[in-house]
């Protein structure tokens, strides 16, 4: 359990807040490379760390990510012209470059240099698989480039979605560390899903609810060994890693490709869950980029054109209660990414720890907690934020059978190491 102040401590993202200013000391994924298809395409809004900004590539396939509001009037730059190298908000007339600088006010003389005195707040963006990543901080404190496995593969070896959760990000990724709900919550959709049934690890994870854990810090995070009955004499060992500030990384069966997620605040009370799933020596076939895009593995089903699942909090998301009745789906929703989505908003938009009764299986969620107030108050202190550099980032997650005496820890360090074209350690 924690206080309410501790609980607002660590789920208020806004500027000037302690975790908004250890967030914005990380690359931020902001928007799929897609949604900036082309040059002069039209903006896009994105809402980062409950600021409401305005993305654009320009004529020169520079990418700009500002304030959403033309400085004249305060205007949404959404309804604005992308043309010659800036966007022009249509009101008045006036135009932005990718660095939010004013270049043309049309009812001031351009000798008047009124221009140069208007500048929108902007942000560095750099384009990295398949995504376009946003740096929010400070100049001087501005980390090397993202160094996660996925970024580094070729764009057919991976897929990735993105949909809007309305819950405060620290419910989402506490439900990615937890590993113990997998037993019950996706009990159903493990021996059915396409992406995951008739793996060793998915029967174990089904048959067995006695988690024991075994963690550790990394560099970056948490590496959280989650330990289950296997056949007699064996234990099933599934690895989940935390990195820092908002990333997981989940086990993969065996054969299938490796999954992730960031959990990225919008504002406090909604975050973009990003999916990532990626296969380190294959290209991923269209059957599964079929199934994936209609909500398979840990995906969610869309409304077309949009970030929004088709299950969604609105209509209840879909339950099902003859499902949930014959075992079909645990908790009558369908799809492993709404499953997760539909508990955790359940708590509501931020949800109250102050009355939680935690146990031994939460030790990693306590744990992430921990890692993340000490980060924030080493960001306030004039130190470095953690989990920037590649040996934090280069690591992967990993399931495997081990004796009863087996020695973990000294297995799961050396299951998670990135290895080029090498499979993943999955059964």
């Amino acid at each position: 359990m924690i206080t309410h102040e501790q609980n607002e401590y660590l789920c208020r993202t806004g500027p000037g807040t302690p975790m908004g200013e250890l967030f914005r000391r990380h690359w931020i994924p902001a928007l799929m490379s897609e949604e900036l298809p082309r040059p002069n395409c039209p903006p896009v809004q994105v809402q980062l760390l409950g600021e409401r900004l305005i993305a654009i590539r320009d004529t020169q396939g520079r990418l700009g990510l500002m304030d959403e509001f033309c400085a004249h009037r305060g205007v949404s730059l959404w309804f604005g012209r992308n043309e010659e190298n800036g966007i022009r908000c249509p009101y008045h007339g006036w135009k932005y470059d990718v660095t939010g600088q004013c270049v043309d006010v049309p009812s001031e003389p351009a000798a008047s240099g009124f221009c140069q005195k208007i500048k929108l707040k902007a942000y560095p963006c750099a384009e990295l698989g398949d995504v376009i990543w946003a740096y929010m901080g400070p100049a001087a404190d501005q980390p090397p480039l993202p160094s996660y496995e996925w970024v580094h593969l070729k764009p057919s070896q991976r897929f990735l979605t993105k949909r809007w959760q309305e819950s405060n990000y620290l419910q989402a990724m506490e439900g990615g560390i937890d590993s113990s709900h997998i037993s019950f919550l996706h009990r159903g959709d493990l021996g059915s899903d396409p992406l995951h049934r008739n793996t060793a690890g998915a029967k174990y994870a089904r048959r067995s609810s006695n988690v024991v854990f075994d963690i550790h810090e990394s560099p970056g995070g948490l590496l959280i060994g989650a330990r289950r009955e296997a056949d007699p004499g064996f234990h099933y060992w599934r690895i989940t890693q935390w990195l820092m500030p908002w990333y997981t990384l989940i086990p993969p069966y065996k054969g299938n490709a490796a999954n992730g997620h960031a959990w990225v605040p919008m504002d406090d009370y909604n975050c973009m869950a990003w999916t990532m799933t990626f296969h380190p020596v294959r290209d991923l076939s269209t059957e599964e980029v079929e199934l994936m895009r209609k909500g398979a593995g840990v995906h969610a089903e869309l409304i077309p054109g949009t970030f929004r699942p088709v299950a969604n909090r609105g209509n209840g998301y879909l339950m099902d209660r003859v499902a949930q009745e014959t075992g079909k789906y645990y908790n009558g929703v369908r799809g492993l990414a709404m499953q997760d989505a539909s508990v955790q908003e359940s708590m509501g938009p931020i949800a109250d720890r102050s009355k939680e009764n935690l146990v031994a299986t939460d030790n990693a969620i306590i744990m992430a907690r921990l890692r993340l107030r000490k980060a924030a108050q080493a960001v306030a202190a004039g130190q470095h934020a953690p989990g920037l550099d590649e040996e934090a980032q280069s690591v992967r997650s990993a399931s495997f059978v081990l004796p009863v005496d087996g020695k973990f820890k000294d297995t799961a360090l050396d299951a998670v190491k990135v290895r080029k074209g090498e499979l993943h350690v999955a059964v």
